[in-house]
């Protein structure tokens, strides 16, 4: 009978201790489901989150011809709080040309990472507004605090503890008081294009690593959105580019003259070599009177439409100028006068402007900073350099420009060459960088002296486009020749 007990309470303490160990089983599995669940919640939550981001910035790409960057930058900024459970954040980008960083997008009350805010707060109407304002405005250089300390290095920055950070500025206003602080770099082929920034998340825990993992895979994808949005601005930019020097070319050669004057006695020859840049180069011929022939070459230093508008303002002013005046120096000092209070500083002209005498063939030279002529003497088979002193339109006043201009007056003879000419051709440049250069045109333009104006120009333009090649040119070129027949 004892014996029977006694086995009966081992049993019981027995299946007691299974049921017991069972339980603690159990209860150790469903803790292990439960955390297996949350985990697996919180990948399709990420999950979703990256979806959803790259669903956003498509639709961004998908839905318009020029990308709208601040409103992209704003999804990657929602996606990011959304995703930390961060109070604020802000994306800050590199610019290029400032050499610095700055804030292109803010989330919340974000606070300033650098500098002091109360003195701004104190006549603020919206202290948030006024705090944001203050983040977009603040210029943070490479290397300088996080933010460049995340840029420099390349390497995500995690402070669970921020008020325990001498990194981290801390404020006597309580929301702006930072606690705990992620920022990740936004990269591209190793190249920094910006920072993410997230603070204070809203549970009140620390950000941990998980959610750097998180953040950094979503910067890095907007890092891709951002560099092709860079690469479609840069596009669009050269298509502005290029249809401005379509214009601009249109401009040009609607200027130029449409026929070359037929004058007794007088061969006349022009050429003019557009390069895929716009220099504005320009020649014009002026009858004056019955008597007298104005000739005028020039170059505005100025690219594209503006180039162009440019040269078309100094035609104008010429032409009015030359009407009734056959000195080629008044002319000159006419037009400085006009151009000079409205010719933008980084601007100027240079001008060559001649009058000819058709019956007597005196030619009178003035120069304003422009490229001397050459006059070929067919009696003594020679040439010579007319020249004649004079500085660019548009860069000094009436007294400065009118006393240094002068003008020079020389007679042609029969067979006589006079040739005109832009830097661009001397200046044109072969495959190995080396100029065509003014000693080369000049034996050009004596050789085919003997056969006349157009001989000339044909002369130098084949010489000097065996010398060039293949090679692309970047300036206009610019011919103008004259020779007395009789």
């Amino acid at each position: 009978m004892i014996a029977e007990l006694n086995i009966g309470a081992f049993l019981a303490s027995f299946l007691f201790i299974v049921l017991a160990l069972f339980s603690v089983g159990l209860f150790f599995a469903i803790g292990v489901i439960r955390r297996l669940r949350h985990e697996r919640d919180e990948l399709i939550h990420q999950k979703e989150v990256i979806f959803g981001f790259i669903h956003d910035v498509a639709d961004v790409f998908a839905h318009t011809e020029e990308i709208d960057l601040g409103r992209m930058l704003d999804r990657v900024l929602f996606y990011a709080t959304r995703t930390t459970r961060a109070g604020a954040g802000a994306v800050y980008l590199y610019d290029k040309n400032d050499e610095a960083f700055r804030a292109r997008a803010v989330s919340g009350i974000f606070p300033p990472l650098q500098g002091q805010v109360e003195g701004t707060l104190s006549k603020a109407v919206s202290k948030s507004q006024a705090i944001e304002q203050l983040v977009r405005a603040q210029r943070i250089a490479r290397g300088e605090g996080l933010i460049g300390e995340t840029a420099d290095f390349g390497n995500p920055i995690l402070i669970e503890d921020a008020e325990r950070d001498p990194r981290v500025p801390q404020y006597e206003l309580d929301f702006l008081h930072i606690r705990s602080i992620l920022l990740v770099p936004m990269r591209f082929l190793q190249k920094i294009l910006g920072v993410v920034v997230v603070v204070n998340p809203v549970d009140a825990h620390p950000f941990s690593a998980t959610d750097l993992s998180l953040l950094q895979a979503l910067a890095d994808q907007a890092s891709i959105s951002i560099h092709y949005a860079g690469l479609r601005d840069t596009i669009n930019e050269k298509q502005r580019m290029d249809h401005d020097l379509t214009v601009a070319r249109q401009i040009q050669t609607a200027l130029l003259p449409r026929a070359i004057p037929r004058l007794p006695g007088i061969e006349l020859a022009a050429y003019n070599h557009p390069a895929q840049e716009v220099g504005g180069d320009y020649y014009d011929f002026i009858m004056i009177d019955d008597d007298h022939l104005g000739i005028a070459i020039a170059d505005v230093s100025g690219k594209g439409i503006v180039g162009a508008i440019m040269m078309s303002i100094s035609r104008s002013v010429l032409r009015a100028q030359a009407s009734n005046n056959l000195s080629p120096a008044a002319v000159l000092k006419g037009v400085n006068r006009i151009m000079f209070e409205d010719i933008a500083e980084d601007m100027f002209v240079s001008m060559l402007y001649m009058v000819l005498n058709i019956h007597t063939h005196e030619l009178a030279v003035a120069r304003a900073g422009h490229e001397r002529p050459a006059w070929c003497q067919a009696s003594e088979d020679t040439f010579t350099i007319i020249d004649s002193r004079g500085i660019a339109l548009g860069i000094a006043d009436k007294d400065a420009f009118e006393s240094t201009l002068s003008e020079t007056r020389v007679t042609l003879r029969p067979g006589d060459v006079v040739v005109a000419y832009t830097d661009g051709v001397t200046e044109a440049m072969n495959a190995e960088r080396e100029e065509w250069g003014v000693e080369r045109f000049l034996e050009a333009v004596h050789a085919a002296a003997p056969d006349g104006a157009n001989a000339v120009l044909n002369s130098t333009q084949q010489r000097m486009m065996r010398f060039v090649g293949g090679t692309e040119q970047y300036d206009d070129m610019t011919l103008l020749a004259l020779r007395i027949l009789t």
